[in-house]
């Protein structure tokens, strides 16, 4: 259905039972999030919250808590954004399928932002101190908006197709923060507002800056869309509800017509403030860093406007939703702008950045005979190529081996790596270069390495599902556990420096050296807790790429650089146990998780859902 505004979202989802009213008054402080986590574990409805401590308005959370429900909220409109994006991919099929193209105009016609005089988002005035000031981790810094919908323009040009819509999480009390004054805005280094907020620095300017919260889901996911430099986001929002963008403008802001709630402020130039901590999507917390603040100069919001929220943490979460929508919706981007890749998986259990699985052509011939070559040329472009370029592992491997491989199969994909990788060629290191800001397995923000594993021809090794018969270990390492044929977990001890961390390993590398048979074994992970690593391959992804820097963590037998090529013997090592300087894994506060227990009780709001 195309939805002009999110209460009306929320009637129809009422209407099929998809919708749950708690009328229980709940405290914004760590409840609402807890009870969140617990209905989108269950699978359960989205939450309306009628009766919020300390506040009148409504919120909703869990919106897009399944993949059904997500889907949805977006049809019929979809199919037409999909036909859209496929002619921009191929745009031969706007000749060769006519049906196709009848499919995309609906999306193409309501691409265009319509400007509107008396928005019903100007009917009310408020304070920040009056929204809902929704914690979700006892460690956070404060209350977040979670589902914001942050715009600006290129300060150079006056033109919505030189704006950008994002969803950057912004803090909303606590730290330095002025209350109700001032509000930390926290975005990565190659954002949309981040090349706006640049070019304001260089003029000396404040940035204007609008913040949308609510309106027709689709802004919320335009928001959040990895869409090419020059197209708009409010375009696409538009193209995916259905309905035009309607926007105004007062006081020289940009305000979207359809939005719940809508904060206009400027970003003064040259001023941060501390923001974080903040219980992130990698399960983790982000700390505490200087970043940019809005000086806040209005609230504005519909009269029976609805806050809405969403809470994350280790994966997957409620986002991970939008990245299987987005997975469907972008389809045929990748092949169109990086010809040669077949398909990328940005692993959704790793963290999503931590970890891209590709498959692409492998055409350089006799390719059976030396290290892949074509295979380096398209993982150059993926680590050039918008937020692809945050992944720290990339493994790629040659279509021609294995047309059938499916990058979204995890287990096989790594089980076909190893089977053909090469040690001595096929690993290659980016050292001291950019990194996810969220990602701390360094101890510099922003600065890491990456590595690309590439991996083509025939098959090089068996894989095994059990240790040799002989097998040893040093004996500060213990509890050895195959997860896959290849692929072994091992507890390690702890360390307190890199130093020792790295002699410990290097205990280890000298023991594997005297061992028998580990070629049928190329790949040791070291962890804290073999157990819970191997409970699962998604603990195993989540624990042994999210908790490695590849350029200090990685070691191999006979480890060694030839004209500055690093090469060694199987097995490859990766040192994934928790760094002195690591960030926090997340916990809930127990008091307040013993809360909700009752709640899920018989006579209680949850019962029967969580």
């Amino acid at each position: 259905m195309k939805f002009s505004s999110l209460r009306q979202c929320l009637d129809i989802l009422k209407q099929q039972g998809e919708l749950l009213q708690i009328n229980h008054r709940v405290d914004p402080n760590l409840e609402m999030a807890e009870i969140t986590r617990r209905v989108f574990n269950a699978r359960g409805p989205a939450i309306l919250f009628t009766n919020i401590k300390g506040n009148k308005f409504s919120a909703v959370s869990n919106l897009f808590g399944t993949f059904e429900r997500t889907l949805k909220i977006f049809e019929p409109q979809l199919a037409s954004v999909k036909a859209l994006v496929d002619i921009k991919s191929d745009f031969g099929l706007a000749y060769k399928s006519f049906g196709n193209t009848l499919k995309a105009l609906p999306a193409l016609a309501h691409s265009l932002p319509i400007k509107v005089s008396r928005p019903k988002v100007f009917e009310k005035n408020c304070g920040i101190q009056d929204l809902p000031m929704i914690k979700c981790w006892p460690g956070d810094g404060g209350a977040f908006i979670l589902l914001p919908q942050v715009f600006s323009q290129d300060p150079e040009k006056n033109s919505l197709f030189s704006s950008n819509l994002g969803m950057y999480r912004v803090q909303i009390s606590g730290n330095d923060y002025h209350a109700g004054k001032e509000v930390g805005l926290h975005y990565q280094l190659h954002r949309g507002i981040g090349n706006h907020h640049k070019k304001a620095l260089e003029k000396n300017k404040a940035l204007r800056v609008s913040i949308f919260v609510g309106g027709p889901p689709a802004h919320t996911l335009a928001a959040v869309m990895p869409l090419p430099e020059g197209v708009p986001e409010i375009a696409f929002a538009g193209a995916l509800a259905g309905k035009n963008f309607k926007y105004a403008k007062k006081n020289g802001y940009l305000i979207s017509a359809d939005a719940d709630f809508c904060i206009t402020g400027v970003i003064v130039p040259g001023k941060t403030k501390r923001e974080g901590p903040f219980g992130d999507h990698l399960g983790y917390y982000s700390m505490e860093h200087e970043y940019p603040y809005l000086k806040v100069d209005s609230v504005y919001h519909r009269k029976d406007a609805i806050f809405p929220f969403t809470i994350v943490g280790r994966p997957p979460q409620e986002d991970s939703n939008f990245g299987k929508l987005i997975h469907e919706i972008t389809r045929s981007a990748i092949p169109d702008s990086i010809p040669g890749v077949i398909a990328v998986n940005a692993v959704d259990d790793s963290g999503v950045h931590p970890l891209l699985l590709v498959k692409a052509h492998e055409r350089y011939v006799p390719y059976e005979k030396r290290a892949p070559r074509e295979l380096l040329t398209h993982a150059s472009r993926i680590l050039g190529t918008g937020q692809l370029s945050l992944a720290k592992y990339v493994m790629i491997c040659a279509q021609e081996d294995n047309p059938g491989l499916d990058v979204n199969d995890e287990k096989a994909f790594f089980t076909h790596l190893l089977e053909r990788i090469d040690f001595s060629s096929d690993l290659h290191f980016f050292t001291k270069t950019t990194m996810d800001t969220l990602d701390y397995s360094t101890q510099d923000i922003n600065q890491g390495s990456k590595l690309v594993m590439a991996a083509a021809g025939i098959k090089k090794r068996y894989l095994k599902n059990h240790l040799p018969q002989d097998f040893s270990l040093p004996e500060e390492f213990d509890h050895p556990i195959i997860i896959l044929p290849g692929i072994v977990v091992l507890e390690g001890p702890h360390f307190k420096t890199y130093a020792k961390g790295k002699t410990q390993i290097g205990r280890l590398k000298k023991h594997l050296k005297t061992q028998i048979g580990l070629d049928s074994i190329p790949l040791f992970v070291v962890v804290d807790d073999s157990d819970f690593t191997a409970k699962s391959f998604s603990n195993f992804l989540w624990v042994a790429f999210l908790r490695s820097n590849p350029s200090h963590d990685i070691y191999g037998v006979n480890e060694k650089v030839t004209f500055k090529h690093w090469e060694c013997e199987p097995p490859l090592i990766i040192d994934a146990r928790i760094k002195p300087f690591h960030a926090k894994p997340l916990v809930s506060d127990k008091k307040v998780a013993q809360k909700i227990d009752a709640l899920g009780k018989r006579g209680g709001p949850l019962f029967g859902i969580i």
